[in-house]
């Protein structure tokens, strides 16, 4: 059974997609981003909530902020990259819920009223959207370097505040020279999907 989409889109969204480690210096420019979430924003989400929120550093002073608080061997990818996310989940994202949920407005209060339930929610459905936003930097023809080597606390209180938790730093950018690993080995179908 063959895919909608047309082969060049699924090599550029999948299979020939690959983590970047080393970038260009071509910017990436705020309407590419812009353009990336109008995109992604449709993807599916549970009572359409959308507690991602993405920080973005381009200037030389948040960077220096943000590089201590990357794992070792992330600093000098992040110091490098064209454009650095900061993918973090809202944790009081169900304020927002009776407008982009009208179908079910008490939802806020129904399932959402206790901080602990927010952020499981907030957390799970973020990072959906992490992942939609990844495959969007691949539709702008840009690769991203996504990483979860960092000092979370310490990127919150540099960058957020008590509401929000971060989840993944993303390096964005075209890749530069000898930007990714060989093609690392995939589990097969039959090894991933039981029928039952």
């Amino acid at each position: 059974m063959s895919l909608a989409l047309d082969p060049a889109a699924q090599d550029l969204l999948f299979r020939e997609a690959r983590t970047a480690n080393t970038f260009t210096d071509e910017p990436v420019t705020d309407e590419q981003v812009q353009a990336i979430y109008d995109l992604v924003k449709f993807g599916p989400t549970a009572f359409n909530q959308t507690p991602l929120r993405i920080t973005l550093v381009r200037s030389a002073e948040a960077r220096e902020r943000l590089v201590p608080h990357m794992a070792e061997g992330n600093q000098p990818k992040t110091a490098s990259a064209p454009l650095v996310a900061i993918l973090s989940a809202d944790n009081e994202f169900h304020e927002e819920l009776p407008a982009l949920f009208p179908a079910f407005p008490q939802a806020k209060d129904l399932f959402f009223a206790e901080r602990a339930a927010r952020e499981g929610s907030a957390t799970l459905n973020a990072a959906l959207q992490a992942a939609y936003f990844i495959v969007g930097v691949r539709a702008a023809g840009l690769a991203a370097g996504p990483m979860t080597g960092f000092d979370a606390e310490g990127i919150r209180k540099e960058f957020l505040d008590d509401d929000h938790s971060p989840l993944i730093v993303v390096n964005i950018g075209k890749p530069g020279e000898n930007a990714s690993y060989p093609r690392s080995p995939r589990l097969a179908y039959d090894e991933v999907v039981t029928t039952v």
